[in-house]
């Protein structure tokens, strides 16, 4: 059997091929994989048919750290609960392939007590939140049960650090036991028509640091997605149930074309890291002038290029990578985040309505949605309101000055464009749709409202 081809290969051509019908290349990696079901909602949701589509499952608390089985690692109580390396389990060898360099490290493991989703899926999405010192980095793994009883292999979903000294942040690709791929992010079953699907599953967790160290990663969360949407071109109409934009910061990728091209090419790619950023400054949080000191002086924003460069998935070659920016995200303090799917925009609206607002991935032609002035294979924007007539206020970064950032999008395509699972490119072919892919980022300390919401979409 063929391996598979990374999603950055597909999205390449798929933004070549769409060239002509000026798209912007400022696509996440989800969006370019094989048409598959998407997804739609959480496993708490209120809609019966949005519920039977998602189920999210985290791991947080000092209890949930303690019934995982560890190899080397103990749980931390205290105000935010974690999981820590203790007592190495043993060494090991990595040759970084995107450096060469082999190092040892003194390492150990968490494994979750198995989850039975739910939903029987057809695609899974891990997440996580950590700490990860100068000296330590983790390694995130899946491994799923089939309808058929049998197993898939243990899938690396990331290898990860905040920084980018001791190893380079990557996905891994041509991971398959020829029913099941994992596409840079992303766990998808191959033949979605032969009704196999994955039932339950397990995250590992490897911890790793300097020998000889004291040094450790705190997890501090960890969890994935599943789901199973039906093929579909266009979704039911939701009615329009509440009016109120969130003051969220406003910036455009574009004003970085060409800066840092060693990051996906420069701003013209930075959809979702600018996304990211604006969203982490919402919150009060944001990096510091020491964190900033290695970019250029006189460039606008350097945030973004921060968020940019740390966000970036060294295989992907791209900083679209949807658990990594999550993961981003919550390095900044006492943040949470997590990659899920929303059934509705009555979901998005409740969010917004608690003043959490909700960084969504979608793709579209030109045509598709009015007043974008561009076609996209696969892009990041920040939804930050609703209009009295239900019109969707978003905080679009494919725009040419922080000025213009602001958009307000009709409300019956902006629906559709994101929650659809198939969509015809500027050629004609069918391609997949994100099915209402979307990240949500909010601080450990939330108000009862936001709870509620959070705890009703299955994220807390």
């Amino acid at each position: 059997m063929t391996g598979p081809t990374s999603r950055r290969t597909v999205l390449t051509a798929a933004l070549a091929a769409a060239a002509g019908a000026g798209t912007v290349a400022s696509a996440g990696p989800a969006t370019a994989s094989p048409p598959s079901p998407s997804s739609s909602s959480s496993s708490s949701s209120s809609s019966p048919a949005a519920a039977s589509l998602v189920d999210n499952r985290f791991w947080s608390t000092y209890t949930e750290w303690r019934c995982g089985s560890a190899a080397g690692t103990r749980a931390v109580a205290g105000r935010r609960p974690g999981l820590v390396l203790s007592v190495p389990a043993g060494t090991t060898d990595y040759t970084d392939p995107h450096t060469g360099t082999t190092t040892s490290w003194e390492y150990a493991t968490w494994t979750s007590p198995v989850h039975r989703s739910t939903v029987p899926a057809a695609e899974v999405i891990a997440s996580w939140n950590a700490h990860t010192p100068a000296g330590t980095w983790i390694q995130i793994e899946l491994r799923g049960r089939y309808t058929d009883g049998t197993d898939t292999p243990w899938y690396v979903m990331g290898r990860w650090a905040s920084g980018d000294t001791d190893i380079r942040r990557t996905s891994v690709d041509d991971q398959t036991d020829g029913r099941s791929t994992v596409w840079t992010d992303t766990f998808s079953v191959d033949d979605t028509a032969s009704g196999l699907r994955l039932v339950s599953y397990r995250l590992r967790l490897t911890l790793h640091r300097t020998p000889g160290s004291r040094l450790t990663p705190t997890v501090h969360r960890v969890g994935a997605m599943a789901s199973d949407v039906p093929d579909r071109f266009t979704v039911p109409a939701g009615t329009p149930a509440l009016a109120r934009e969130l003051a969220v910061p406003r910036y455009s990728q574009n004003v970085h074309v060409g800066q840092y091209p060693e990051y996906d090419n420069g701003g013209e790619a930075w959809c979702s890291p600018t996304s990211s950023q604006m969203i982490i400054e919402y919150w009060g949080r944001g990096p510091t002038p020491e964190d900033l000191g290695w970019v250029r002086p006189g460039i606008a924003d350097p945030q973004v290029c921060h968020a940019a460069r740390f966000t970036f998935d060294y295989q992907y070659e791209g900083c679209g990578n949807w658990p990594f920016n999550a993961a981003y995200a919550a390095t900044y303090e006492d943040m949470s985040a997590v990659v899920t799917r929303l059934g509705s925009l009555t979901d998005l609206e409740q969010l917004v309505g608690a003043g959490i607002p909700v960084i969504t991935s979608q793709s579209f032609l030109k045509e598709e949605l009015t007043g974008a002035g561009y076609g996209t294979s696969g892009h990041l924007m920040t939804v930050i309101g609703f209009t009295a007539d239900g019109d969707v206020i978003a905080n679009d970064p494919a725009s040419p000055d922080n000025d213009a950032v602001r958009r307000v999008y009709r409300r019956r395509e902006w629906e559709n464009i994101w929650l659809r699972t198939k969509r015809y490119d500027a050629t004609g072919k069918v391609r997949s749709g994100t099915g209402g892919v979307c990240y949500v980022y909010w601080p450990t300390q939330v108000s009862a409202r936001q709870r509620a919401v959070l705890r009703r979409l299955g994220l807390v």
